[in-house]
């Protein structure tokens, strides 16, 4: 349990995240303010967004854990980010920028039809909703055991919380919570691996520890893809990950949107690609200094039967001086709720550009559009929070289920845009079903949980899944297109 210093240093930071979705509000008088923070936010800001968006607690809690495993082979992902970085630097900002987009699947209207803009949205939509009650499942799980209450309690305090500021404030409010967030969660990382070597002896002391318990490995130069943790899977085909997600998620796109120009833009995903390999190196450090604390040194002793998710929430709170663990706390916090904020704003968005008919859109004013997002806000809110407690629910089975349902997306959503933007000859009809083939593709190569009598005729590691997925979409659409000439003909 937290003493009156941690509850004081978590409440404090409670208050101002409302505080600063309060002040965000004041803003927002039409939906171009409220979805796009007016198009005016500052680059850096919206950079450092972009990563906190992206890093949740699963970087947070989990990336300790992995190390603390195994090693920080994981590290070799950021090649791939980097070069997706140059991709959407080059394909997807400008087009972006160019157009002035309202939601990123418009293109795919203008290109297709709007039945292709739909089946997109759709996709997505379905991505987001299960992918933010995992990272809403995941935390609370911690939380849970940090104030021994039940794991719905922390579920809907961080639900409310996080839905009241964005409510209020938007994306301004979203961003700027986003940048404080980032504060404490980097902060709290730093403060833990610092402790952390000062109880071993100093740094260069755990250092060499992890490093003979081969926990500082990063590099793995084999070609096996069912291996997830090799340069091949992790650092090339990698790639076709983030693309898909920087290129083709709403969430990056409305920040991309909220910038002035193109270069601003291009500065914001290049700063969150800089920003995020530092936090992957330091909670990557993080579990390495854990285990060489409780492994090797033996400064302290575990539990028994604990499990390795467990560790660094067992240091937080043991092992931590007081005010220190409650910030850690309020960092979980910040994890969860950065991941919700930026899921519902996105969804809202999509739900009012793409989902509604652009008459009735049309038909609104601005006040009244205001209106109708805000209201979305609180519909996704809720259907986030309740894929959160159907995770309590399921428990693992259906974790396992969810991100399994969830990697089925990101790939023919990558593959539509590169049919719209590469391939001019294809048709509204192939792209959707080359999408919707797209994702049978990946059962080929993926044994499912929501399909677990499917045997996959060989079996890729996770990051091969949207690369298969986006192949399979492009190539079932050429097929398709192919036969509907030569019958045209």
């Amino acid at each position: 349990m937290l003493n009156q210093l941690d509850l004081l240093a978590l409440i404090a930071y409670l208050g101002i995240v409302l505080a600063i979705g309060a002040w965000c509000s004041r803003g927002n008088k039409g939906f171009g303010d409220f979805i796009f923070g007016g198009g005016r936010m500052p680059w850096w800001a919206v950079g450092i967004s972009l990563i906190a968006t992206s890093v949740s607690a699963t970087t947070f809690l989990g990336n300790p854990a992995d190390v603390y495993n195994t090693n920080m082979t994981y590290l070799m992902c950021n090649f791939g980010v980097f070069a997706a970085i140059l991709i959407v630097w080059f394909v997807f900002i400008p087009r972006f920028q160019g157009l002035k987009v309202e939601s990123a699947y418009q293109i795919l209207e203008q290109r297709f039809d709007r039945k292709v803009r739909l089946l997109a949205s759709v996709l997505y939509s379905l991505h987001l909703l299960l992918r933010t009650g995992i990272l809403l499942f995941g935390p609370s799980l911690v939380l849970a055991e940090i104030f021994q209450v039940h794991i719905g309690w922390c579920i809907g305090a961080t639900a409310v919380l996080a839905v009241v500021y964005t409510w209020f404030g938007g994306l301004r409010a979203v961003v700027w919570t986003d940048v404080l967030q980032f504060v404490v969660l980097f902060g709290g990382g730093l403060a833990a691996l610092y402790f952390c070597a000062r109880g071993i002896g100093g740094f260069d002391i755990m250092a060499h520890m992890a490093a003979d318990a081969g926990k500082t490995r990063w590099f793995d130069g084999s070609l096996d893809p069912s291996n997830a943790r090799t340069f091949l899977s992790a650092g090339l085909v990698y790639t076709f990950f983030e693309v898909a997600i920087r290129g083709c998620d709403q969430q990056f796109v409305q920040r991309y949107m909220a910038c002035e120009d193109t270069r601003r833009a291009n500065l914001s995903s290049l700063s969150s690609a800089v920003l995020g390999l530092a936090v992957g190196l330091l909670f990557y450090w993080v579990g390495a200094a854990l285990y060489a604390y409780f492994q090797v040194a033996e400064v302290a002793t575990l539990p028994p039967d604990t499990d390795i998710n467990s560790v660094f929430p067992y240091f937080i709170l043991e092992i931590l001086p007081p005010g220190l663990t409650g910030i850690l706390v309020a960092a979980i916090f910040a994890a969860a709720m950065s991941s919700l904020d930026s899921a519902i704003t996105a969804l809202a968005n999509t739900s009012v550009k793409d989902f509604l008919p652009q008459s009735v859109t049309e038909s609104m004013d601005d006040r009244t559009l205001l209106v109708t997002t805000r209201k979305f806000v609180l519909v996704w809110g809720f259907l986030g929070t309740a894929a959160a407690f159907i995770c309590v629910a399921g428990q693992k089975s259906l974790l396992d289920m969810a991100l399994s349902f969830t990697s089925l997306f990101t790939g023919p959503l990558l593959g539509l845009f590169v049919l719209a933007f590469f391939l001019p000859g294809i048709k509204p009809g192939a792209a959707f079903w080359g999408a919707i083939g797209g994702m049978a593709t990946l059962l080929l190569f993926t044994k499912t949980a929501f399909l677990p009598a499917l045997q996959p005729i060989y079996p890729l590691s996770w990051p091969w899944n949207p690369f298969v997925s986006l192949c399979g979409t492009v190539l079932i659409a050429l097929v398709i297109q192919f036969f509907a000439d030569r019958k045209a003909s």
